[in-house]
């Protein structure tokens, strides 16, 4: 059962790790900051490690409950995702997405913080896959690819920028492949002219001399 203690560590936990970084809190700085003693740290969890995964936990599922909120709040409207990404960049203490961050932080694939923070991008991509499927938009699981690649890129640039427009930019580009026919991609570019005595046509055989 969740104690006083254990939830005073993870508020404490959550706002560090969120606005310093996971790497530059340490243990006593966690102790100092949720007035918790070492024992009481690890009757909770066995390191530090661990009480990271179980903050990047709460934040997916704090975050993809606000944005399915915002969503209803608008209908169903798939492209209500950058209004909500929208709110979140014009926080005071937006410091980018948290599940990247720790990626980063992290580093290493294999260990548990860093596959915690790669299940919330897929589980944000299956619930835009759902909200895209339900707007009758063909391609849908394709579509949430591209929507998660726009989500990401706005919060990278809205971070360095500190400023909330890529999420408006990045709704008007996701609205445009909204409205863009079924299969109607950009064509691929044409391979450049070679030039030279030793340059051949695209295709062409050479079979050596007979």
């Amino acid at each position: 059962m969740p104690t006083h203690a254990r939830e005073r560590l993870i508020a404490a936990a959550e706002k560090l790790f969120y606005s310093d970084g996971i790497h530059a809190v340490g243990v006593d700085r966690l102790l100092s900051a949720s007035g918790i003693g070492r024992a009481s740290f690890y009757r909770h969890f066995t390191s530090k490690d661990d009480l990271v995964v179980e903050i990047i936990e709460r934040y997916d599922r704090r975050w993809r409950d606000a944005l399915e909120e915002a969503v209803r709040a608008q209908s169903g409207d798939p492209l209500a995702v950058f209004d909500a990404l929208g709110a979140q960049f014009a926080a005071p203490e937006f410091r980018g997405c948290a599940s990247i961050n720790a990626m980063v932080e992290v580093a290493d694939p294999e260990s548990r913080a860093y596959q915690v923070a790669v299940r919330h991008k897929h589980l944000v991509i299956a619930f835009l896959s759902g909200l895209l499927k339900e707007a009758g938009v063909d391609g849908h699981e394709a579509m949430a690819q591209r929507f998660m690649m726009l989500m990401d890129g706005a919060t990278v640039t809205a971070l360095r920028e500190r400023d909330p427009s890529p999420a408006r930019d990045s709704k008007e580009i996701a609205r445009g492949l909204m409205e863009r026919p079924p299969g109607d991609g950009p064509e691929a570019p044409a391979a450049p002219a070679r030039s030279g005595a030793g340059a051949g046509r695209t295709g062409e055989r050479r079979d050596g001399p007979e």
